[in-house]
């Protein structure tokens, strides 16, 4: 005696396929409720605490009252590598006006971070983003990213992606001042 399969009606996957796809839904409209909107002009800027690679450390309080170039890289970075020079430039430009630059390594070993400094004549103050503590806080997207602080705390600027030139750092810099 034959044993003979009994097929499913239609409706049976019907109803199990919505229950999924409104599983997923449900799911997804949640994973992205609780994304924070990128931090854009007039936004306050969150508190940066950084502990450079010579372990200088800057908080809160050295930096109120300034205004902050805040740059994300990554030893890795080509984009990075390319306005490095501009970034150095515009900072021995501006730091006798109190200008503080304050570069951010991003997913990087300080060994490599330290390499690309010296290889790209980097002297302002650089440190390692401590489990990602700033990447997270400022909600970066990749690198290079560069947030631009009035003396008040708050971001005048964010920039994603790399500078296009040095005249754009220092105008960016004067609309924060």
């Amino acid at each position: 005696m034959a044993v003979t399969e009994k097929k499913r009606p239609f409706w049976v996957y019907l109803v199990v396929l919505l229950v999924i796809g409104g599983f997923v839904a449900v799911l997804t409209a949640a994973l992205l409720s609780k994304q924070e909107p990128l931090l854009r002009a007039g936004s306050p800027a969150p508190a940066i605490t950084l502990t450079s690679f010579d372990g200088q450390v800057f908080t809160p309080a050295d930096l109120q009252g300034k205004v902050v170039v805040l740059n994300f890289w990554a030893s890795w970075c080509q984009p990075c590598a390319d306005e490095a020079a501009m970034l150095e430039a515009a900072w021995q430009q501006t730091r006798a006006d109190g200008v503080i630059f304050l570069g951010v390594a991003y997913v990087d070993t300080d060994a490599e971070a330290v390499k690309y400094l010296q290889t790209h004549g980097v002297t302002y103050p650089n440190g390692p983003d401590m489990k990602m503590a700033l990447s997270k806080a400022y909600r970066i997207t990749g690198v290079p990213e560069t947030f631009f602080i009035n003396p008040q705390g708050v971001i005048t600027y964010h920039k994603v992606g790399p500078f296009a030139d040095m005249e754009e750092i220092l105008s960016l810099i004067q609309a924060a001042q």
